[in-house]
């Protein structure tokens, strides 16, 4: 259970995020992509919330990967992956095409998420598309 105060998650919420976040990079990172930035924030965006990215990495053939790490306690109420929803989606890529204006030249992307359900972890490369 997440206990919110004055609008925020608890600190348990927070710490449960924050392990998560880190065993989806130790994944990602023993399959060779190495870390660019983790929780990357836009105060603005298709919503009110704007959007956040909770990792961004490089893969070795040079593609940068926008990662959406969820973490359920069971598939109980259709599992970590299911829970990313079109809204998530469209805070992920608007968040990623902030992100993007850095860039002179554009890199390959590709969205991912990671999927913690309970002990099982599953990485889905190429969970969704930015169209």
């Amino acid at each position: 259970m997440v206990t919110k105060r004055w609008g925020t998650a608890s600190t348990s919420s927070k710490a449960s995020g924050d392990a998560a976040e880190a065993r989806a990079e130790a994944l990602l990172r023993s399959h060779g992509l190495v870390r660019v930035e983790r929780n990357y924030r836009v105060a603005r965006g298709p919503s009110a919330r704007g959007g956040e990215i909770d990792l961004i990495m490089r893969a070795p053939d040079g593609t940068l990967v926008f990662v959406e790490v969820r973490s359920r306690a069971s598939t109980a109420q259709g599992g970590a992956a299911a829970s990313v929803s079109a809204l998530k989606q469209q805070r992920l890529v608007h968040a990623a095409q902030h992100y993007l204006m850095r860039f002179a030249v554009m890199p390959p992307c590709r969205f991912d998420v990671v999927a913690i359900d309970g002990d099982h972890i599953e990485w889905l490369r190429g969970a969704f598309d930015a169209a």
